[in-house]
């Protein structure tokens, strides 16, 4: 490198060739500037067309697949060498054919899935042409390790864009992928070791044991009921004697009414098998000859009924609306209600003419009010005890009762 003093003196020597290399030097830092500038510009579109619009786990996917693929063209690029023994362009162009088929296939399965709907023979082909360029890779270690990793790496890459395209099909499908029969979790379960419920270790001891007791009881009621040896007999009650020992003592069935009632419902099952033969199931929507409607309600007794039916029947109401604002009816209902308690407190139930007349409501509305209220219970009660005791009818102005039973009209 050229010291200062030399720099100087060539300055001082040569001006003009000095100039040519200034001018040429600043033409050079703004020819990359802009280059620079084109190229950031670039990558900031290709991030927010590409990379922004899809999710972390695409992105990275994508990251670590084309790492993998990078050190499976780097294997390929010493298999081409070493093994084929090609060299300078032709090694260049040559190395790398079986990496841009997977990654022509790769893209053509991605077309398919969104076309239609599954990748086709080039998803296939994906995996394939892995498999292919990982043995060709390995075939050139020079170590075990080597050939673990260069068999590895391609794979990573494959398997990396087959979860990429199971989420892409699941978010274009809707769908997931397909329930296999012959799960770990299955196998378990068919072997008794897993439970399919989330029962505890304890329910599903005090279950078996409950099982085998009622099991035990009928094998005993059959052989005594088909006439079977003494020997079969005591034997067959032994073994319940000894279930029935195991479950009290294990599930605590002396003191569980829960589980007293489950055994006898196990046994109730067990003992009435034959009942199923003369069952007639029907289809859940096929009506029955003697099927009724259930009632909204249970309907009142007649008494009952004629006092709630009652209405003021020789008052001729007008159902025209009263047009009063919210602040206006708020407070004509609030002095009805304080009227209608008033009166009740009295041991009267106000007719709706009373209340229209007291108040200034249109009958509608009053009794409106009056059919809400008289269901309550203290007006229920008074109009019962009346109905019960002195056979009054619901007239809209009962009488009150004092303690020494005189009935009280109203002034």
């Amino acid at each position: 490198m050229p010291t200062f003093e030399e720099i100087t003196a060539f300055i001082t020597d040569k001006p003009l060739a000095t100039g040519v290399i200034t001018l040429l030097s600043l033409a050079g830092l703004v020819l990359a500037y802009l280059v620079l500038r084109v190229a950031w510009r670039a990558l900031a579109w290709l991030v927010a067309r590409y990379v922004a619009a899809r999710p972390i786990e695409d992105v990275l996917t994508v990251v670590a697949a084309s790492i993998a693929t990078g050190v499976s063209a780097q294997g390929m690029w010493r298999f081409s060498g070493d093994v084929l023994g090609l060299d300078g362009p032709l090694r260049l162009l040559l190395f790398a054919f079986i990496e841009v088929a997977i990654i022509t296939s790769a893209v053509r399965a991605r077309r398919n899935m969104r076309e239609n709907f599954s990748a086709g023979i080039d998803g296939i082909a994906v995996w394939a042409l892995t498999c292919l360029t990982a043995v060709l890779s390995s075939m050139d270690a020079r170590s075990l390790p080597e050939a673990v990793f260069r068999l590895a790496a391609p794979l990573v890459a494959a398997w990396l864009w087959e979860r990429g395209m199971a989420i892409e099909r699941h978010r274009i499908r809707g769908t997931g992928r397909i329930n296999w029969r012959l799960t770990p979790e299955r196998l378990l379960v068919r072997l008794g070791v897993a439970e399919v419920s989330d029962r505890t270790a304890s329910e599903v001891d005090a279950h078996r044991r409950l099982t085998r007791v009622a099991l035990a009881a009928k094998r005993a009621k059959a052989l005594r009921e088909g006439g079977a040896s003494d020997r079969k007999v005591r034997a067959a009650l032994a073994k319940l004697d000894k279930a029935m020992d195991q479950a009290v003592e294990h599930t605590g069935l002396a003191v569980d009414t829960a589980r007293q009632e489950a055994l006898l419902a196990q046994i109730a099952a067990l003992y009435n098998t034959s009942a199923l033969i003369d069952a007639d199931p029907r289809v859940p929507w096929e009506p029955r000859a003697d099927h009724h409607p259930v009632p909204a309600r249970p309907a009142l007794p007649p008494a009952l009924a004629e006092l709630v039916d009652e209405e003021d029947e020789d008052e001729v109401l007008d159902t025209t609306p009263q047009v009063v604002d919210t602040a206006q009816r708020a407070a004509l209902m609030r002095a009805a209600r304080e009227f209608w308690d008033r009166q009740i407190a009295k041991g009267i139930v106000p007719r709706t003419v009373d209340i229209a007349q007291e108040i200034g409501l249109s009958l509608a509305t009053a009794r409106e009010y009056r059919s809400l209220w008289k269901l309550e219970p203290r007006a229920h009660a008074l109009i019962e005890a009346l109905y019960q005791q002195h056979g009054i009818v619901d007239t809209g102005a009962f009488p009150a009762i004092a303690d020494d039973g005189r009935v009280l009209t109203k002034s």
